[in-house]
């Protein structure tokens, strides 16, 4: 976690300002040592859900000693100019992309559990390497899908408030905590942080939140505790989503429809701009590499079919999280790929302010593919040279 002071100064509601307060930060910064194997392609910023604003996420990652860094935000790409014009003050190369969900509706994996937790038959999809000039294009193709998401955002507000007997607007509470005005997108996440931010209204902090919450029946383990009973953590009602996400999201969650976009259209929109489409491989968790995983069925079983859907359907890459996985996953996975000729992307989700943004996997030789990999999106960016 950056300095609470600085992050303030990055996070300003003035895109303007928050680039002329970086400038002022870079010249009376000493910025550790580049690592080089230190990369990290899957950064969300306020343009999704966020502690952090574009520029804020750049100055994190040259904090951290990060070689490059990728912005990822959930249906939209409105934060990509702020990431390569604070890159550029900051010195440190980046790519742009943004996530998605698909539906599989039409190919072999329709109606099937894939990387989604939520939702079977809609995959996550990472757009990356997006040609600057095409930033605009790319943001509206998802402009409608955006607006489907709303509507049913407010459909599971409604399911909050019944639930729980809470007065959540969506247009008053979760709205004003998005980047929704400038194009951003708005997620669960939102909904769970405004839920959490109305709790703390209304209980308070500490002992008493600890109590009300083991009085909806949430368990506590003793990490969660402690950080519930932490009242000067600047960024407590993070900590109490956490909770509110694994505990009500799949309580009110609602199958997305409409603001999936078939797996062809974007294969298609990618042909079209130049972009690199890569599924975001998930893997099965039985004993969590991280610790902090429930264990879960998903495309494991069936991973050879997963790939080959991919190869049919026009998909060209898969990203996947080193730390994530095991092993063994990691291997079969890496295996399939090369058979199949399917690029190799990785970046680790930041969107939480506990996070770090290095990814230490990338300390291992053995994958030396993905920091040429991440080389490759800059170089298509910047240059048009080939990615695969």
């Amino acid at each position: 976690m950056i300095d609470i002071g600085i992050l303030n100064k990055l996070n300003v509601a003035s895109k303007e300002e928050r680039l002329a307060n970086l400038k002022e930060i870079v010249a009376e910064t000493d910025f550790p040592e580049v690592v080089p194997q230190y990369i990290n392609n899957h950064i969300h910023t306020i343009y999704s859900f966020s502690p952090y604003s574009p520029t804020a996420a750049i100055y994190a990652s040259r904090m951290e000693g990060l070689s490059t860094a990728g912005i990822i935000d959930h249906d939209s790409i409105s934060g990509a100019r702020e990431f390569l014009e604070a890159a550029k003050i900051a010195d440190i190369p980046v790519t742009i992309g943004m996530e998605c969900r698909a539906s599989m509706d039409g190919t072999s994996m329709e109606g099937r559990r894939t990387n989604n937790p939520d939702q079977i038959g809609v995959s996550y999809m990472t757009i990356q390497s997006v040609p600057h000039d095409k930033i605009d294009e790319v943001n509206a193709f998802f402009r409608p899908y955006r607006a489907a998401r709303d509507e049913r955002n407010k459909k599971m507000v409604r399911k909050i408030n019944d639930m729980l007997g809470f007065d959540l607007d969506y247009e008053k509470d979760v709205f004003p905590l998005s980047m929704a005005k400038e194009e951003g997108g708005v997620t669960e996440r939102h909904l769970m942080f405004a839920l959490a931010k109305k709790m703390v209204e209304k209980v308070g902090k500490g002992q008493a939140m600890v109590d009300y919450l083991k009085g909806l029946g949430i368990p506590l383990n003793e990490k969660q505790t402690a950080q519930m009973l932490d009242m000067e953590y600047p960024f407590y009602e993070y900590d109490l989503l956490s909770i509110l996400k694994g505990e009500f999201v799949p309580k009110i969650f609602i199958d997305a429809t409409d603001e999936c976009p078939n797996v062809k259209d974007v294969v298609a929109l990618c042909d079209k701009v130049g972009a690199l489409l890569c599924y975001a491989y998930l893997g099965d968790v039985t004993s969590s590499v991280t610790g902090d995983k429930k264990a879960a069925k998903f495309e494991d079983d069936y991973l050879e079919e997963v790939i080959k859907c991919l190869k049919d359907t026009g998909v060209k890459a898969v990203t996947y999280m080193p730390t994530r996985n095991t092993p063994e996953q990691l291997k079969r996975l890496r295996k399939l790929c090369d058979e199949n000729g399917l690029f190799q992307v990785s970046g680790e989700d930041i969107n939480g302010p506990r996070q770090s943004f290095i990814i230490r996997a990338m300390e291992n030789p053995e994958f030396s593919n993905l920091i040429d990999a991440t080389w490759k999106l800059i170089d298509h960016e910047i240059k048009g040279t080939p990615i695969c």
